[in-house]
């Protein structure tokens, strides 16, 4: 009995202690400046480093894709995928090495409208970038993902819904976006436990955005987990002791 109630108030201790889970992963110092959270409003993706974009050039401003008689668009199946790479640099047909990193789709395709428009009659062309992801992770142990981007606005909250949302163990308040240079990067802190917060959850994710998700450190259930083991073995043992009093009284008599 004095065991169990020893362990009660070792229990009782540490609970009262703040505890330093190391599962916790990127951390910040308590006085750490966040970067200041974009305005939403009219913020597009923008292409970076790594991004495979999928590039088309039509002459006659794209008269080729439309069959006037049926009125219906051809299908053209052959597209050819170029690399930005780590300069921000991606080298085009006939006009050679090009910087496209840090525009958005639509100044991409009017910018190399215009420089193609040297070579081709009323240039038409569309880019698409087809390899963008973020990592999230969830606040859920063992949900980590790796997410494949489509839409070419995807917002912080979209990419969470498409991970299934934020489990019972997961701090709404304690939302990190890390992005850009993982030396040096921009990290914005979003809260997402009230209706204000939806502002900056509409935030458009960028491609190889972190999406950190704190989780809720329960120090009792931890304490009370590891040391079940021990419990169980100290009442299997008083029991068994118990027994053996009991039956060294019954033969003694």
């Amino acid at each position: 009995m004095k065991r169990l109630l020893f362990i009660a108030a070792v229990i009782s201790a540490l609970s009262s202690c703040k505890v330093m889970d190391p599962s916790i992963m990127l951390r910040t110092p308590e006085d750490y400046q966040f970067s200041q959270i974009p305005d939403s409003v009219g913020t597009e993706y923008k292409l970076a480093s790594n991004d495979i974009i999928q590039f088309k050039i039509y002459s006659n401003d794209g008269f080729q894709l439309v069959d006037i008689g049926n009125a219906e668009v051809i299908r053209r199946d052959v597209s050819t995928s170029y690399k930005i790479e780590f300069d921000g640099t991606t080298k085009l047909p006939v006009i050679g090495r090009t910087k496209l990193a840090g525009i958005t789709l639509r100044e991409c395709e009017l910018y190399l409208e215009e420089l193609y428009s040297e070579f081709y009659n009323s240039p038409y062309v569309i880019v698409n970038v087809i390899n963008r992801r973020v990592i999230i992770f969830p606040g859920r142990s063992g949900s980590a993902t790796v997410l494949g981007i489509t839409n070419d606005n995807t917002t912080l909250l979209e990419a969470i819904a498409m991970t299934g949302g934020l489990g019972g163990d997961a701090k709404a308040a304690q939302i990190k976006v890390i992005r850009g240079d993982k030396e040096n990067p921009d990290v914005y802190l979003i809260d997402l436990s009230t209706i204000s917060g939806m502002k900056d959850g509409s935030m458009v994710l960028q491609a190889n955005d972190i999406i950190y998700v704190e989780p809720r450190v329960r120090p009792i259930v931890e304490i009370v987990g590891e040391l079940n083991p021990i419990v169980s073995l100290i009442s299997v043992s008083t029991s068994l002791l118990s027994t053996i009093f009991v039956l060294s009284s019954v033969l003694g008599q």
